[in-house]
């Protein structure tokens, strides 16, 4: 594995609601990102609690965690662990019900 891959990983396993994005919480700088952060934020998550890594800040990162999902776009989910998808993954999952079950479930 990497040092980058070793650095996604770790990050993966050690925050319970992590999204890769383009820009941060407070100031995502795409669409898709921004939708993201409002989705999460609608099934109850405090913006406090989403450890985000700003893509554009690291191409390394950004190019790695393509390949450490297998899944070519960005925002990318992850909750306790898991890969959940991107945006529109999201809001689907959001729409039924399921992301805030995955959300609430203990570890």
């Amino acid at each position: 594995m990497s040092d980058t891959q070793q650095r996604i990983d770790t990050l993966v396993k050690s925050n319970d609601v992590l999204l890769f994005m383009k820009g941060n919480a407070s100031f995502p700088q795409c669409g898709f990102s921004g939708r993201a952060v409002q989705i999460l934020k609608a099934c109850g998550v405090d913006a406090k609690a989403i450890k985000t890594v700003n893509v554009l800040e690291d191409d390394a990162i950004r190019q790695g965690i393509k390949e450490y999902s297998n899944w070519p776009t960005i925002p990318q989910l992850y909750i306790k662990g898991e890969f959940i998808g991107g945006s529109d993954i999201m809001m689907e999952m959001y729409e039924n019900g399921e992301l805030q079950q995955v959300i609430n479930a203990p570890k």
